[in-house]
């Protein structure tokens, strides 16, 4: 039975004053817990979902209850960043093969995006607008990102990059966020479900 794909677009302009937050980029091993810590704290922290890694230590009776100095796993994450890589290097291959800049990629951006991805199987829904991170433009405020002019493409059901990006490029409106000439800079996030559906988030911003 051939999997359902889907991908909607979404568009705003706003102006904003803001700060940019730097993330801490997700890496494999061991996090020692530190005072004051839950498992959201972490799981946000390293740009994973909580049920990630609550699944990654088994070992841990409560996760509601963890202490300063307990060892905590982090899921590894090379695969769904080495997705968002190529889905970024399509996007920019493409623009300079029609005359346009290329994007630079914002890490506070891909952080917010994979929030957004993982959210949609958390939450289970289909939509620019989260029952938890609000729309778009209420989530990327959130993640102190700066912008004048922002976009979002969706998407989820597709096996890798070069097919959500087909399918992008043959709806006008995600096409319209990916060829753009008002934004420079963008953020991908795929997060993968148990049944090991994908959900896609493009990102897109004019930064100020």
């Amino acid at each position: 039975m051939k999997k359902l794909k889907t991908a909607t677009a979404f568009l705003l302009i706003f102006t904003l004053i803001a700060v940019f937050i730097i993330p801490v980029s997700a890496k494999n091993g061991s996090y020692t817990v530190q005072q004051g810590d839950t498992m959201w704290k972490i799981a946000k922290r390293y740009n994973v979902s909580p049920k990630e890694l609550i699944k990654a230590n088994p070992q841990v009776d409560n996760p509601s209850l963890i202490f300063p100095g307990q060892s905590i796993y982090l899921p590894e994450t090379d695969d769904i960043t080495e997705l968002e890589n190529e889905v970024i290097n399509s996007v920019n291959r493409l623009r300079v093969k029609s005359g346009l800049s290329p994007l630079k990629q914002n890490l506070t951006l891909c952080k917010a995006a994979r929030a957004k991805s993982t959210d949609m199987i958390e939450s289970d829904y289909f939509a620019h607008q989260s029952p938890t991170l609000g729309s778009p433009f209420t989530m990327m405020q959130s993640f102190g990102i700066v912008f004048s002019a922002a976009g979002e493409n969706i998407a989820h059901g597709q096996t890798g990059a070069d097919e959500v990006m087909e399918d992008w490029m043959n709806s006008p409106g995600h096409k319209a966020n990916i060829m753009s000439d008002i934004y420079n800079q963008i953020g991908v996030g795929v997060a993968k479900a148990d049944n090991g559906t994908y959900y896609f988030t493009q990102l897109f911003i004019k930064s100020i």
